[in-house]
C-alpha cells in the first residue's frame, strides 16, 4: 500500500505540473500544450488504476518490482528503439564502455580446456604491479576453485572485479609452479585506440572503437605520435563504431574542421536548437583525411561522418552507416536505476537528420539492416535508392542524402568470396579461437617471436600453419577429410587467408590487441581503397 500511495503521490504532482505548463509552439508539437496535459492526465490516471487493481485482486500476491520494470520497458521500447530503462544492478556495466573504465585487476583473460588463461596483463594496471604474466593459469580466487564447471566468463568477472581499493587473492599456475598474488583492485580504463601505426613515411592510421569519456585525449595522443613521425595524411578508422557521447564526437570532429564552423545541431519538442561549433583547439586541420565507415558505424560516428562529409574536409570510404540520428539524456532514478531517454535529434551541417524509421516498431528497426543485406544495398550502390526530398548540399556543392546514415563516398562492397568448409568448421567449432593460447603454450623458440619485428621476419620458422592443422584435427576438424566444393583458385586464397588470420591471432596473442589488424590491412579492401586515395592525391591525380 505504501507503494501505491507513493504512485498517487507522484501522479498528483506529474498533473499539476503539466496543468501549470502553459502551451508553447516549436518544431514538433502538433497539439497544444493544454490537450497534451489532458490526455497524460488520463493515461496516468488508468496506468495507476490497473496496478491498484492487480495489486488488490489478483489471485496471489503480484511482485510489483518486476511488473513496474516490466511496464516501463513496454513504455520506452512503444517510444523508440533507443529509450531505454537500466536497473540499477546493471548500471556500472552498462556504463563501462562510455565511461572509459572499471574497477578490476586489470587482465583480459580467455577460457581454454576448462581453464581461465591470462591473455594480456595490461601495461600498468594491479595484475602487472605484482607480477602476473601472461600465459598464467588462474586456478583459485579467493580461495574458490576456478576450473572446470566454474570456469566461465560469469564466475571470472564476479569475482576479479570489485570496488577500488579491495584485494583480491589469486592463485596461479606457471609451468608446474603454483604461486600466489593479492592483487589490490584499482581503476582500469577501456581504450578508444587500440591500434594505430604508420603505413609509410606520411600516411598515418587509426582505429576509434567507441566515443567515451576518454576518446578524444587517447586520439590526440595517437595523432600527436604519428604526426612526429611524419604524418600528413591520416586514415580514421570507424567502422563497427557505434558512437558514444555527443559531446566527445564533438570534440572528435573538432580535430578536423575550420575553427567557427558548425559541427552538429541538436533540437527536440522540450529543447531548443543548440549548435555546437568548432573552435580553435584542433590539431589536423590541413591534411588529407579519409573516414573508413560501415554499416555497423553508428550514432557518433555518424556525426564525425557527416561533418567531414559536409565540409568536403576529406572522403568517405566504406558502405552506408547505420543511420542513428536520436540523442538520449540519462535520468537517474532513486532507487539507483537509470531510463535513457530520447530527447532531440541531430542534424549534420548542412541540415540533414540521418535517422532511419522505426515507425513500425522496434523488431522491424532492427531487422533493417537484414533487408538492406536481401537487396542487395551492400553488394551494388546502385541497388540503395533514397528520395529526392532527402537531398542536401555540401559547402562544395555535393549532393548527400539524410534519412538512414551516411553515404559514402566511396562504395566498398561487402565481400561474397566463399570460405572453405575446413575454414567454416574451424570456426564452428571455436578452433581458430583457441589456438592462439595453444601456440603460446607450444612456443619453443622464443628467440624466434621476442618482438613483434622478429616474429614476421621469422614466421615461416616457427611453423604456425602446420602446428594449426595437427592442433585442429585433435579437436575432430581433419583437414585431409574435408570435402571441398571450391575450386583450386578459391582453395589457394582461403588457404592464404587462413595463414594471414592465424598470424594475426597469434601476434594479438603475443604481443598484444592491436597487431591483428597490422598483419590483416594488406587483404582489407577498405584500408587499400583509401591508401589508393591518398597516394593519388599526394602525386595530385
Amino acid at each position: 500500500m505504501k507503494r501505491i500511495a507513493l504512485l498517487l503521490l507522484i501522479v498528483v504532482l506529474t498533473i499539476t505540473s503539466l496543468q501549470a505548463q502553459k502551451p508553447r509552439k516549436g518544431l514538433f508539437h502538433k497539439k497544444p500544450k493544454t490537450e497534451v496535459a489532458d490526455s497524460s492526465v488520463a493515461g496516468v490516471t488508468r496506468l495507476l488504476e490497473v496496478m491498484d487493481l492487480v495489486n488488490h485482486m489478483y489471485v496471489t500476491d503480484p511482485n510489483t518490482d518486476k511488473l513496474s520494470e516490466t511496464a516501463i520497458r513496454a513504455m520506452l521500447t512503444s517510444l523508440d528503439p533507443h529509450s531505454i530503462y537500466v536497473p540499477a544492478k546493471e548500471v556500472e556495466r552498462t556504463n563501462e564502455a562510455l565511461v572509459g573504465n572499471f574497477d578490476g585487476v586489470g587482465i583480459v583473460f580467455s577460457i581454454y580446456n576448462d581453464t581461465v588463461r591470462v591473455s594480456e596483463v595490461l601495461a600498468g594496471g594491479p595484475s602487472e604491479k605484482v607480477g602476473l604474466l601472461n600465459g598464467d593459469k588462474i586456478i583459485r580466487i579467493d580461495s574458490i576453485p576456478c576450473t572446470g564447471d566454474s570456469a566461465t566468463n560469469a564466475f571470472v568477472y564476479r569475482h576479479l572485479r570489485g570496488p577500488k581499493g579491495t584485494t583480491v587473492v589469486v592463485e596461479v599456475l606457471r609451468g608446474k609452479e603454483k604461486l600466489v598474488f593479492h592483487i589490490i583492485r584499482n581503476k582500469i580504463p577501456i581504450h578508444s585506440v587500440e591500434v594505430y601505426f604508420m603505413e609509410d613515411d606520411s600516411i598515418g592510421y587509426i582505429s576509434l572503437l567507441r566515443f567515451a569519456r576518454n576518446s578524444v585525449d587517447e586520439f590526440r595522443r595517437a595523432l600527436a605520435d604519428l604526426k612526429k613521425q611524419g604524418m600528413q595524411s591520416l586514415i580514421l578508422d570507424l567502422r563497427g563504431n557505434t558512437g558514444g557521447f555527443l559531446d566527445i564526437a564533438w570534440g572528435m570532429s573538432n580535430e578536423f574542421i575550420s575553427t567557427g564552423r558548425l559541427i552538429v545541431y541538436q533540437e527536440g519538442r522540450a529543447q531548443s536548437r543548440q549548435d555546437f561549433r568548432a573552435n580553435h583547439r584542433g590539431t589536423f586541420r590541413k591534411g588529407d583525411l579519409v573516414v573508413l565507415v560501415d554499416e555497423n558505424s553508428a550514432s557518433a560516428s555518424e556525426i564525425v561522418s557527416g561533418a567531414v562529409q559536409d565540409w568536403d574536409r576529406g572522403t568517405i570510404i566504406g558502405r552506408r552507416t547505420y543511420g542513428k540520428g536520436l540523442v538520449q539524456r540519462m535520468f537517474q532514478l532513486s532507487d539507483g536505476g537509470q531510463v535513457r531517454i530520447t530527447t532531440a535529434r541531430y542534424f549534420t551541417p548542412s541540415g540533414r537528420c540521418i535517422q532511419k524509421p522505426y515507425d513500425k516498431g522496434t523488431d522491424d528497426y532492427n531487422a533493417e539492416l537484414s533487408r538492406r543485406y536481401r537487396k542487395g544495398e551492400l553488394f551494388s550502390v546502385d541497388s540503395i535508392h533514397l528520395p529526392d526530398s532527402l537531398k542536401f548540399k555540401t559547402y562544395g556543392g555535393r549532393t548527400v542524402y539524410g534519412g538512414g546514415g551516411i553515404m559514402p563516398d566511396i562504395f566498398i562492397p561487402l565481400d561474397t568470396t566463399p570460405s572453405t568448409k575446413y575454414y567454416q568448421l574451424c570456426r564452428r567449432k571455436g578452433v581458430l579461437t583457441q589456438f592462439p593460447q595453444y601456440y603460446a603454450d607450444h612456443l619453443t623458440n622464443d628467440s624466434l617471436a621476442a618482438t613483434f619485428e622478429l616474429f614476421l621476419a621469422n614466421y615461416q620458422k616457427l611453423g604456425v600453419d602446420s602446428l594449426f592443422v595437427q592442433f585442429a584435427a585433435e579437436k575432430g576438424v581433419v583437414k585431409d577429410s574435408v570435402q571441398e566444393t571450391v575450386g583450386d583458385s578459391l582453395l589457394q586464397f582461403n588457404d592464404h587467408f587462413l595463414s594471414l588470420q592465424l598470424k594475426g591471432l597469434v601476434a594479438d596473442r603475443l604481443f598484444g590487441r592491436g597487431h591483428y589488424y597490422r598483419i590483416m590491412k594488406d587483404e582489407d579492401r577498405f584500408y587499400q581503397e583509401a591508401l589508393t586515395h591518398l597516394r593519388k592525391k599526394r602525386r595530385g591525380e
